[in-house]
């Protein structure tokens, strides 16, 4: 699949019409992967009384995927109130995040099925995403039993409507704590610190216990759990995501699906940093962490597009569409569409000679006809990458065609 992106609560299908033929006219300029939840994140509530459906939002996201060309992605995630102890006929967006309690696993399971039925062509299902209220406060862990039973369910339910349908889990978390940490598993380390126990046992348990799988999904950061250090740097911290991804092939035998993946940390009042660096800086650690999923062999990897109706956006692929001179084509998305068409998985990389001036750091990825170059200063950078003279601006990233 390689990468693509997931659709969140504003996107394509919404705004001036001006503003969405444009962005819509990106997408099909270059296809690749979109992913869609089927509540929440754009999308109703498509079951908010037992038997009554209401899929049009969710109709509309899939109609903007095919029109796109875009090669659909389901995350079967979140569950009607009725199914986690709320009031039929109500729903309170609130309570997204809760998971389906116990005696609805197999209501979801359901769900599930009728939703792949709804969309034949739709053939990648996520179940679940970040296992979202399977947290257990009392044992301070994941609720790694229950997620996989509801599992297990929705896989035997998609594989029964069409065993063609290809399903994943558990979409876990891959938090990290910094070096030294007690809470630090042995198992997967680096200079960037280690992974936390929890989720280690989260994926050791699915593993043994799932009914199957075509795939493994995760989501992760490039920074500590605590949310506040990319170590040693914001640039060396991307190594997380390739040893994590060997780490679980060499576990799982499964392929490897980075669901989301961040890079920068958040604020302190917890909304995010993506304001906290130019879209410059933004986009080379970018570079750096797709490098890192690319040459590990991440089978699929899946862009958080935190899109806005309007005004500066910063990470996002295009402009907000609300406005008529929206949908415009912004940094991640150049980035993205030919990071996604030069280096699809099974590449064939060759290594180049890069050095600069003054201990300067610049990272490269090249196969037979192109060279990937990033420069991880602030700074301007005079360097020499596959016998070329360069000079690189702060954190330019530069494509060099062979």
């Amino acid at each position: 699949m390689g990468l693509g992106f997931t659709h969140t609560q504003y996107s394509a299908d919404h705004g001036a019409p001006e503003a969405t033929r444009r962005a819509g006219a990106l997408l099909s300029a270059h296809p690749m992967p979109q992913n869609q939840h089927i509540m929440g994140w754009g999308a109703e509530n498509p079951e908010p009384t037992p038997g009554h459906y209401d899929f049009e939002a969710l109709d509309q996201r899939v109609t903007l995927m095919r029109a796109t060309g875009a090669t659909p992605v389901l995350t079967l995630c979140g569950a009607p109130d009725w199914m986690k102890g709320g009031r039929k006929g109500r729903t309170d967006w609130s309570r997204l995040e809760a998971a389906p309690d116990p005696g609805h696993y197999a209501d979801f399971a359901r769900l599930a099925g009728l939703v792949a039925c709804r969309y034949p062509d739709i053939r990648h299902f996520l179940v679940w995403n970040e296992l979202k209220g399977f947290y257990d406060e009392d044992k301070r862990r994941w609720n790694y039993e229950g997620y996989t039973e509801m599992y297990n369910l929705v896989h035997a339910e998609l594989k029964r409507r069409n065993p063609e349908n290809l399903v994943g889990g558990p979409y876990a978390v891959i938090d990290h704590e910094p070096p030294g940490d007690e809470d630090g598993s042995p198992e997967v380390r680096g200079a960037w610190g280690a992974l936390d126990r929890r989720s280690v046992d989260v994926i050791r348990y699915w593993n043994e216990h799932k009914a199957g799988a075509d795939f493994l999904v995760v989501d992760g950061s490039s920074y500590t759990r605590d949310g506040h250090r990319t170590i040693p740097d914001e640039f060396a911290a991307t190594e997380k995501f390739a040893d994590v991804t060997r780490w679980l092939r060499n576990v799982t035998g499964l392929p490897v699906w980075w669901a989301e993946w961040y890079v920068e940390p958040p604020g302190d009042d917890g909304t995010g940093g993506r304001d906290g660096w130019s879209e410059q800086h933004r986009t080379a650690v970018q570079a750096t962490a797709m490098m890192q999923l690319a040459t590990s062999g991440a089978a699929t990897a899946l862009y958080w597009n935190p899109q806005r109706t309007d005004g500066d956006c910063p990470g996002c692929l295009w402009r907000g569409t609300g406005p008529d001179d929206g949908g415009k084509r912004l940094p991640m998305a150049r980035l993205l569409a030919r990071f996604a068409r030069e280096f699809p998985p099974g590449t064939t990389f060759r290594q180049v000679e890069a050095s600069a001036e003054g201990g300067a750091r610049v990272r490269t990825l090249a196969h037979e006809s192109v060279v990937l170059v990033v420069n991880t200063e602030q700074q301007q950078v005079a360097a020499r990458v596959d016998g070329r003279a360069l000079t690189l601006a702060p954190y330019e990233v530069r494509w060099l065609d062979c």
